[in-house]
């Protein structure tokens, strides 16, 4: 698309916004005698005002927005007692989940519902760990819907209950796309980002897996040490998706994600930050603002006095909705299973079936006949057989 059918269409999207031709220009950086001639077709569009205006829009879009959601939960609870925590504070029912005799972080079991994981062991100093990684988390939070809690809720019982908060992830999410991570990372390299972390990296993703479209792959930056107790994991989240699940990017609601990882005593301050106030946004701009900003470069000025960039801006609470704490509840989907099924195992069945149709043999059928589920998988089908409301207290 040329430029000029390009400003008719961000003339379009002006409209529909509702967006007057003064707040644009001043958005853009540009007069809005120049705005109305460009609209017009009276003048000729040059490429770098035409990223401007696209840029402007972006932040201006009245649907431009973001929202919040727990994506990694790690507590330690003081009991050996793992019944307890199961039946009195996750308020899941025990006989539906799949026990095994071997666990993680040295621990000596462990028990699991879907993606729900709960580790055991005698050793007090251990006591009882429960972890939710992201579909963890999407799905504990469909029982704390049908239990009619919340994220507060469970925490506040958990601390309570006595425990430690190992690692607590809050991801934001950007609706819009308007956090753009390429242009976060070009700032990084040209140091327009001022930061208490000393490191950064930056990595591609994807482009081993579809080497035609290695040049639409997708960003991902970290700023801070992956080792230490506080991080910040900025990504292309459509990307993330078509590569993992191959799902079209177009059909990804969520562009961008920033997340903020938070270890041990940063955990804890999160939490109790967020128990004390009840509001997502001021916890997680509070720990953003401390140790980040990104700024565009001034000449002749000291570089702590170069102000924010207009991105920047907009992601910490200029020109946006306020965010809140959300959820994004799904029921447990053995998706990744399936996925290697359909990858592995169904092209060769579905070969033998029709050997089977050919000779006139029925090996596959009789094959099924007699396969025998194990404890395992037993549990697995009860799982994923049963209602919601079927496994909560």
């Amino acid at each position: 698309m040329d430029n000029c059918n390009k400003m008719q269409e961000l003339k379009y999207l002006r409209e529909e916004y509702g967006i007057s031709q003064s707040r644009l220009a001043i958005e853009a950086g540009i007069s809005r005698k120049q705005l109305v001639l460009l609209e017009n077709g009276k003048a000729k569009p040059m490429p770098e005002t035409v990223e401007k205006l696209e840029k402007a829009l972006m932040i201006l879009n009245p649907n431009a927005k973001l929202t919040m959601v727990i994506d990694y939960v790690r507590i330690r609870y003081e009991t050996t007692d793992v019944g307890h925590v199961i039946r009195e504070l996750l308020r899941l029912k025990q006989e539906y989940m799949i026990h095994e005799s071997f666990g993680f972080y040295g621990y000596e079991e462990h028990y699991e519902l879907g993606n729900i994981f709960v580790m055991a062991s005698q050793d007090e100093e251990k006591g009882v760990l429960l972890e939710l990684k992201g579909q963890g988390c999407r799905q504990f939070e469909g029982f704390l819907e049908a239990q009619e809690r919340s994220w507060y809720d469970f925490f506040m019982e958990s601390v309570m209950e006595g425990c430690v908060f190992k690692r607590i992830d809050l991801a934001i999410n950007d609706i819009a796309g308007v956090l753009d991570i390429r242009e976060l990372t070009k700032k990084c390299e040209e140091d327009e980002c001022i930061s208490k972390f000393r490191s950064w990296r930056s990595y591609r993703s994807g482009e081993l897996i579809r080497r035609d479209e290695k040049v639409g792959m997708g960003y991902t930056l970290y700023i801070g040490s992956l080792k230490s107790d506080v991080y910040f994991c900025l990504y292309e989240k459509d990307y993330e998706q078509y590569i993992k699940k191959d799902i079209p990017i177009e059909s990804v609601p969520v562009k961008n994600r920033f997340e903020i990882r938070l270890m041990n005593d940063r955990a804890e301050h999160a939490i109790k930050g967020l128990l004390s106030c009840w509001d997502g946004e001021e916890v997680a701009f509070r720990i953003i603002n401390q140790y980040l900003r990104f700024v565009d470069k001034e000449e002749g000025v000291s570089r702590e006095y170069w102000e924010n960039s207009k991105m920047w801006n907009w992601f910490i609470g200029e020109h946006r909705e306020a965010m809140k704490l959300t959820s994004e509840p799904q029921p447990y989907s053995p998706e990744r299973t399936l996925r290697w099924m359909s990858r592995q195992v169904a092209p060769s069945w579905k070969a033998f079936e029709k050997v089977d149709q050919n000779k006139g043999t029925h090996v596959m059928s009789e094959m099924v006949e007699n396969a025998t589920l194990n404890e395992r998988l037993e549990k697995l089908v009860e799982q994923l057989s049963a209602a919601t409301e079927d496994m909560i207290i």
